[in-house]
């Protein structure tokens, strides 16, 4: 197994040279597949977003069925991490909020959290 650290020292540079690659920070579409993404703008890199979701599932199933490989759903999951990350810093959002909310639910129960939710949805009268 991969040390932890490790693995967040790569979503920390990932997420850098994402960020390097803005329009606003001299990212060049022509010769970077995120700049290109961010140039196209959120119609371009959400599509990505959703075809890679749609892999993910597809690759769970293959391996559900014996037909596919856990390696193909981490190749799977690996591309929709990154095209969610394109979006994340397209939209001002950091690795590290989505890493704050996760910390924030660990130890509170799906099932309680959604009940919150649904709660606190009722009383701004989104329901």
């Amino acid at each position: 197994m991969l040390n932890p650290m490790n693995n967040d020292d790569v979503i920390a540079r990932l997420c850098a040279v994402v960020e390097s690659r803005k329009p606003a920070q001299g990212g060049n579409p022509d010769t970077s597949y995120v700049a290109r993404l961010l140039h196209k703008g959120p119609d371009a890199f959400l599509k990505k977003v959703g075809e890679e979701a749609t892999e993910v599932v597809m690759a769970a199933k293959d391996l559900q069925s014996g037909a596919g490989s856990a390696q193909a759903l981490v190749g799977e999951v690996a591309d929709l991490w990154f095209h969610t990350m394109v979006a994340l810093a397209h939209f001002g959002v950091t690795a590290e909020d989505v890493v704050a909310e996760l910390a924030r639910r660990e130890g509170l129960s799906g099932l309680d959290e959604k009940a919150l939710r649904k709660a606190k949805m009722r009383e701004r009268g989104d329901v």
